[in-house]
C-alpha cells in the first residue's frame, strides 16, 4: 500500500497505523497532513506530530515522482484518468490531483504542474455493512443509495455490502468501478468488475454482456441517473452512493432506500423517497 510514494514520504507513513490511515494530503512546500481514524494531523519524519514545524514539506519534485510511480512509470497510460482529476494506484489508492488544466477544442487536453495530491487509502472493513443489510435487505432485495459528504465511508460500506449480497443471496453482481477504487478489496465470489469505464458504458455493456441481477456503483452524478433508471426498468437492482446530505438533493427519487450517514461509516437515518424514516 502506498508504495508509489517517494522514500522520504513513504518512511514517514510507515510510522503510522495503516489501518487508521484514510487520507494523505500532499501539497508542494506545505505541511504533510494525514487523516488518521477521522482526525487530521501532521506527519513528520517519524510519523504523527502535533507540531506544524516538525511536519514534512513535500517538494514539487516529490509530487511528480509520486505521480510517475503511481502511473506505473508511464504517465501516458493514465492520461485519460488524469484529465478527470485523479489516477488510481495498484492497490486501489485514489490519487486526486490539483494543477493546471490545458483545454483544446472545448475539452481537457492535459493536466500539468500538479502541486497537490489527495490520496485516499481504501479499507476493507468486513462486517461494517451488516446493519444496512439487516435493516434494508434481510427480507427482500431493494435498490439503495448511500448519502454523505466526501470522506464519509460510503465506498467502504458499498464494498462490504456487495460482499454480503454475494455471500448471502448468490446474486450475479456487476460492479461499475469508474475510478478503480470500489474494487479494492473482497467483493464476493459472484461479482464481475468493469473498471475505468464511465457509468453509461459500464451499465449498457455490462447488462448486455454479463446479465447482472444487481449493479453496484459509486459517486453518482446527475448525468448518471438515466443509466441507473434504465437498469432498474430492466429489473436490475442498483446500489450506489452520492456526495449529498439530504434525500431532497437526489435528482431522481428512483431508489427504494436512502441511507444518510452520520460521521465516518455510521448510519444516521434510513429513509424512503419522501424523506421519511422507514427503517
Amino acid at each position: 500500500m502506498l508504495e508509489f510514494l517517494p522514500p522520504r514520504l513513504r518512511d514517514a507513513v510507515r510510522h503510522v497505523n495503516l489501518n487508521l490511515l484514510y487520507e494523505l494530503r500532499v501539497r508542494a512546500d506545505k505541511p504533510l497532513r494525514a487523516n488518521l481514524g477521522g482526525r487530521f494531523c501532521y506527519l513528520g519524519e517519524f510519523g504523527e506530530t502535533d507540531r506544524e514545524s516538525d511536519a514534512l514539506r513535500p517538494t514539487e519534485a516529490e509530487i511528480s515522482d509520486t505521480l510517475f510511480a503511481a502511473s506505473g512509470y508511464s504517465v501516458y497510460s493514465v492520461a485519460e484518468q488524469m484529465k478527470k482529476g485523479f489516477l488510481t494506484g495498484e492497490e486501489g489508492e485514489r490519487i486526486g490531483i490539483a494543477g493546471s488544466y490545458v483545454y483544446e477544442d472545448g475539452g481537457v487536453l492535459s493536466v500539468h504542474a500538479v502541486t497537490s495530491l489527495c490520496i485516499r487509502v481504501p479499507h476493507a472493513v468486513e462486517g461494517c455493512a451488516e446493519e444496512i443489510y439487516s435493516r434494508c435487505l434481510s427480507d427482500h432485495m431493494r435498490s439503495l443509495i448511500l448519502l454523505s459528504p466526501p470522506g464519509g465511508g460510503k465506498t467502504t460500506l458499498l464494498r462490504d455490502l456487495t460482499r454480503l449480497v454475494c455471500e448471502k443471496r448468490l446474486l450475479n453482481v456487476l460492479v461499475s468501478d469508474e475510478r478503480g477504487e470500489l474494487s479494492a478489496g473482497d467483493l464476493g465470489k459472484t461479482s464481475d468488475i468493469v473498471r475505468f469505464a464511465d457509468k453509461l458504458t459500464a451499465f449498457t455493456a455490462g447488462i448486455r454482456a454479463m446479465r447482472p441481477e444487481l449493479i453496484v456503483t459509486d459517486e453518482l452524478l446527475p448525468e448518471d441517473y438515466a443509466a441507473v433508471s434504465r437498469a432498474m426498468c430492466s429489473g436490475i437492482f442498483v446500489f450506489a452512493s452520492a456526495h449529498l446530505v439530504r434525500v431532497s438533493d437526489v435528482p431522481k427519487k428512483i431508489f427504494d432506500r436512502y441511507i444518510l450517514l452520520d460521521g465516518l461509516g455510521k448510519i444516521g437515518r434510513i429513509c424512503g423517497a419522501d424523506g421519511n424514516v422507514v427503517a
